[in-house]
Formats: structure tokens, C-alpha cells, sequence
């Protein structure tokens, strides 16, 4: 098989396969957090994405 070939296959299943588990890790994470505290991470997230996007420019 093609090394080019192999990589158009392997590379697109890594990157789902690490989607997938940030995705479970970051499930678990809420899930096993308090209430409150996921209530004022949520309510923090519009000032850290503006900080974030000043920071950008």
C-alpha cells in the first residue's frame, strides 16, 4: 500500500479516535463535578472567550 494512501486513511480515524476521547474525558469530567461549580464554569465561559479573542488581535 501507498504511504501516501495509508496516511489518508490512518490520520482521519486518529484524529476521530481523539475526538472522541477528549470528548468522553471532558463528559466525565462534568459529570463528576459539583453542581456549582459546573454552573460557574458555564456561566464564566463568554468572559474567557472575549479574553481570549482580545488577546488574538
Amino acid at each position: 500500500m501507498d504511504t501516501l494512501a495509508l496516511l489518508a486513511t490512518v490520520l482521519p480515524v486518529a484524529v476521530l479516535a481523539a475526538l472522541l476521547c477528549a470528548t468522553l474525558v471532558c463528559l466525565a469530567a462534568i459529570l463528576r463535578a459539583h453542581r456549582d461549580d459546573v454552573v460557574a464554569v458555564l456561566l464564566a465561559l463568554p468572559a474567557v472567550v472575549a479574553a481570549m479573542l482580545r488577546r488574538k488581535r
